[in-house]
């Protein structure tokens, strides 16, 4: 469970999902870059449906706090342990969803905020099951730094996202270059599993994705939403 402001109103806005369901592979360039990332199920050809994957709602903090990477990791000896960055468009449900079609989808959307999908490169490589595990480790989803709702976004394939890595510009990108844009991601969604209020969609990273380690900030942007910033710290060296 997390608070964020809204733009334009007085209160805040809970989020407590039921579940955060991800894309992967949904921007052109992010596939380009697949040989350089090295995870498993990771393809230079561009999917013919939306590939999703799901992040436990444990993921969830807020800006300013930091991303912890667990110390349990050193216990597998990985020759080269790494966790990356991913500058993410979220979705925020407003109310329940099945079966909504293209057209329609929009209208179920509460708003719109940052999401940093954070992944644990070596886990989401190793693990026979996917990707699950490598993307749900606390702390590995920080969302804001607000809410800015849908009737305020107006088209959300036309915002400019951005990741700056201690202040250098890593990712720089704009959502019309998703394969799967917003209302349709909701749509294919949405006929296979039933979208609950709060509920929350990462719609996929563009290229420039890399590592994070102790002591970096990590900071996305994304336009008319603002500036979400974290810390990223080693749970060993503190």
């Amino acid at each position: 469970m997390l608070t964020l402001p809204v733009l334009n109103r007085t209160e805040p806005h809970t989020i407590n999902p039921t579940k955060i369901i991800a894309l992967g592979l949904n921007y052109r360039s992010h596939i380009a870059e697949s040989h350089t990332v090295k995870v498993r199920g990771f393809t230079d050809e561009i999917p013919e449906e939306p590939i999703l994957f799901p992040k436990t709602p444990n993921v969830l903090i807020g800006p300013g706090q930091p991303i912890v990477i667990p110390k349990f990791l050193l216990e597998y000896g990985f020759e080269d342990l790494r966790v990356d960055y991913e500058a993410e468009l979220a979705v925020i449900i407003s109310r329940q969803c099945k079966n909504a079609g293209p057209e329609e989808a929009l209208d179920y959307v509460f708003g719109y905020t940052c999401i940093n999908d954070v992944s644990q490169r070596n886990i989401q490589t190793k693990d026979r099951s996917g990707w699950f595990r490598g993307k749900s480790l606390d702390t590995f989803g920080p969302v804001g730094p607000r809410i800015v709702l849908s009737e305020e976004i107006g088209n959300p394939q036309d915002l400019r996202i951005q990741c700056r890595l201690n202040g250098k510009t890593v990712q720089d990108a704009n959502t019309s270059m998703m394969i799967f844009p917003v209302a349709r991601t909701i749509s294919f969604i949405s006929k296979n599993f039933t979208l609950m209020p709060g509920d929350i969609i990462a719609t996929g990273t563009p290229s420039g994705v890399g590592r994070l380690g102790h002591g970096d900030l990590v900071e996305i942007e994304i336009e008319k939403i603002g500036v979400l910033a974290n810390p990223v710290v080693e749970e060993w060296r503190q």
